[in-house]
């Protein structure tokens, strides 16, 4: 499976991007309406996001911490409509393997995209957030 299709699956349910980002459900569905994040939904309505959705909050979060209003971030930061790369895949095929992943195999996800998650130059900031998960 390519890396650009692989951080755009859709894997978390809002609770677990609630934990890796600090955010509530609220600031995350607020960021939804203005177009900064386009989560996938399943058949029940259920929002499911990628690696690249929670790196994406990430970002946000840091800008907002910094002062930066929300005119700002979408000046910033393009906005993503469904159509986009950057919005989250929910095919039947990855909504497969998504139920068939466990806990542990989410986790050592998880664990794989924290060590290899790197841009040129830069240390991503999901990289620090999620470095918290794995103390051991």
């Amino acid at each position: 499976m390519g890396d650009d299709i692989r951080r755009n699956m859709a894997l978390f349910p809002i609770g677990i991007v609630m934990k890796l980002t600090d955010l509530s459900a609220r600031q995350i569905r607020y960021y939804e309406q203005h177009n900064l994040i386009v989560p996938a939904r399943t058949s029940g309505n259920q929002r499911l996001f990628s690696f690249n959705d929670v790196e994406r909050l990430l970002e946000i979060k840091a800008l907002i911490e910094k002062g930066v209003n929300i005119a700002g971030i979408k000046q910033v930061m393009s906005p993503v409509t469904k159509e986009s790369e950057e919005a989250t895949v929910l095919t039947p095929d990855t909504e497969s393997k998504r139920r068939e992943m466990s806990e542990s195999q989410l986790r050592r996800l998880l664990k794989q995209e924290l060590i290899t998650a790197k841009r040129p130059g830069q240390v991503s900031l999901i990289q620090g957030e999620l470095s918290r998960f794995f103390n051991k």
